[in-house]
């Protein structure tokens, strides 16, 4: 009887194990990063390595970006997130976008877009574009 409750509770202990490791690596938060091209030096990222962008036109808590513009530069919607070195993650939040009701990742306010032109890591075709497109760093400063 002795030895039938031990194997009982040993493979109890074992499942419970098995039960937390699976738990906890399904809870792990994505991690944005910080990249690096020639043309652009430091840049902010999502957790796949695709840049993350800013729009002048925005102002601190609103995006002026919508319809076709939402064609090109999508809104960056990540839920849980960690920030890379540099960043503090209370200078990100979320806004409700009025055009589609969906939560967008802002940085110091301004909402993260993505641009359609970036294919891969390490693309950062965005910058600069019409004047009003920029990447994001420890040290953009915002209009």
């Amino acid at each position: 009887m002795k030895k039938w409750m031990l194997i009982v509770f040993s493979s109890i202990l074992l499942l419970a194990a098995c039960g937390n490791k699976a738990t906890n690596t399904s809870t792990q938060s994505a991690s944005l990063q910080v990249l690096e091209s020639e043309k652009t030096g430091d840049y902010l990222a999502d957790s796949k390595g695709m840049t993350l962008y800013y729009f002048k036109k925005d102002e601190s808590g609103k995006s002026n970006c919508a319809g076709e513009c939402l064609d090109n530069w999508p809104p960056f919607t990540e839920k849980d997130f960690n920030v890379p070195s540099g960043f503090d993650k209370k200078d990100f939040n979320t806004i409700k976008r009025e055009d589609t009701g969906e939560e967008q990742v802002t940085y110091n306010g301004y909402p993260l877009y993505y641009f359609v032109n970036d294919k891969q890591k390490g693309d950062v075709n965005g910058e600069g574009v019409k004047d009003v497109w920029y990447i994001v760093n420890d040290e953009t400063a915002f209009p």
